[in-house]
């Protein structure tokens, strides 16, 4: 029993480098590769970087034995949205770009300072927080995210503004209200368990099956504490159940949650 334990955590560690190794390689192959891709149009550039985000997803499975299951597609909405995402970790950062047509993050405005990086988050039409700037950093963003909205596009935001432990209390921020109450278009919540599987601040990648939820979208038109409860609650509701199928796979015990509606495999 101790060689079999001994063993299996030997192989997570080797197949967890070699991930680690690969993935990070490739992504500085594709930041290479991506430096034509600011003379195209951006919704072509947006096409070039879902192809490295699906293709990195393969890798996951492929060495690290980690598989992706996305369920609910059918409720996304066409044209524009708001996306309010559970993070735990930072695959959801290039697994969402594979799930909406035309994504774009909300984003601490240092990110856009990086070479490469962020000169593709300017390409790609991403909408900077400077988040020392109080409100007028606010109206600034809802501004933005509204013009990106108009055209059709996902504004993807993350809530609680930073990764969280899987199983951590809620910290969601006011930002995500605030942005609904002045957009006036849906709000499609979405939960994970990514955490389990690619923890955040930590070195290993976990064989299994991260699964991530599209929610029924909020309607515009709730006062701003409904909306902000509302919220909260079905991403909270989902990413606990998703957490406990994916316990259960780990054989760390756990309930079972309701299986979603309808799931595409990657």
């Amino acid at each position: 029993m101790l060689r079999f334990f001994l063993f299996h955590e030997a192989m997570l560690f080797v197949r967890s480098l070699l991930f680690n190794v690969v993935f990070y390689a490739y992504l500085v192959l594709w930041l290479i590769l991506l430096i034509p891709g600011m003379l195209v149009p951006r919704k072509t550039f947006i096409r070039m970087v879902q192809v490295w985000a699906r293709s990195s997803l393969w890798l996951q499975r492929v060495i690290a034995g980690t598989r992706t299951e996305i369920h609910g597609v059918e409720k996304i909405p066409s044209g524009g949205a708001l996306v309010a995402a559970k993070h735990q970790s930072l695959w959801e950062t290039f697994a969402l770009m594979t799930v909406f047509d035309d994504p774009t993050f909300i984003l601490k405005r240092e990110l856009m300072w990086l070479p490469f990086f962020g000169w593709y988050l300017w390409k790609a039409g991403c909408v900077p927080v400077n988040r020392k700037a109080g409100s007028a950093a606010l109206m600034q963003m809802t501004a933005r995210a509204r013009e990106e909205a108009q055209h059709g596009r996902q504004i993807i935001i993350f809530p609680e503004g930073t990764r969280r432990p899987p199983g951590a209390p809620a910290a969601y921020k006011y930002g995500v209200a605030h942005l609904y109450q002045n957009l006036g278009f849906p709000c499609v919540p979405v939960g994970l368990n990514s955490g389990l599987y690619w923890p955040r601040r930590q070195f290993i990648r976990r064989p299994g099956t991260i699964r991530l939820e599209i929610l029924e979208p909020i309607a515009p038109g709730l006062k701003r504490e409904e909306f902000f409860r509302l919220v909260q609650d079905r991403i909270e509701e989902s990413s606990n159940r998703l957490l406990a199928e994916g316990r259960r796979e780990l054989g760390l015990g756990d309930s079972v949650g309701t299986p979603a509606t309808s799931s595409t495999n990657i």
